[in-house]
């Protein structure tokens, strides 16, 4: 029966009397249903949502790093600055007693060294020079900077007068520095004013 996959075959074998029948049959593989998926375009555009959300996410990141650095910069450059002015300070115990130091407001930008060594200096001058100084390098790299000092010797019992002071005695007060400028991320922003103070004793 061919259609049910057999076939018969006839032959005569002369040592044998009569006919051999044989029945041949023929297997058919069988037919497994091919399953072929693909992807929908609900699929992709899904695909590509999460895909996009994970981009803005690492470039949020990535800005906050930024921003993070460049504070942390501003933020070490005010602490070098005010370690700074204080050795500056510390080293002219002299113009500290006689109050050179004890009211200084940061000088405007652009404001040049004035001073001059032609004829030598006395501690105030040095003084006045070391306020130029660092006017100018706290208005570099400080944006939109200002910036206070104040020296008092209140609560001392005595304090040095004359020739005493001429002897450079340490300077027995304290001091307060007020540093403050904008850690925006750029010059047009909106500014975020931070406040660096320090209480030290030069």
């Amino acid at each position: 029966d061919a259609a049910a996959g057999h076939r018969r075959h006839h032959t005569r074998d002369p040592e044998l009397h009569g006919t051999v029948t044989m029945i041949i049959h023929h297997a058919h593989p069988r037919q497994h249903p091919v399953s072929m998926r693909g992807f929908s375009m609900l699929e992709v555009l899904i695909a590509v949502l999460v895909f996009s959300l994970g981009m803005i996410g690492l470039a949020g990141l990535m800005i906050f790093a930024i921003q993070s650095n460049h504070v942390a910069y501003l933020r070490t450059q005010a602490t070098f600055l005010a370690h700074n002015m204080a050795a500056r300070m510390g080293a002219n115990p002299a113009a500290l007693w006689e109050g050179d130091f004890a009211n200084v407001t940061l000088l405007a930008p652009g404001t040049g060294i004035t001073t001059s060594w032609a004829a030598g200096c006395s501690p105030a001058d040095l003084a006045t020079h070391d306020i130029q100084a660092w006017s100018q390098q706290v208005n570099t790299f400080l944006p939109a900077a200002k910036g206070t000092i104040t020296c008092g010797t209140t609560g001392l019992s005595t304090t040095p007068a004359g020739t005493q002071v001429d002897m450079r005695p340490p300077y027995g007060g304290s001091c307060t520095m007020k540093l403050s400028w904008n850690e925006a991320k750029s010059a047009t922003g909106t500014p975020q004013l931070h406040t660096f103070e320090w209480v030290f004793q030069p």
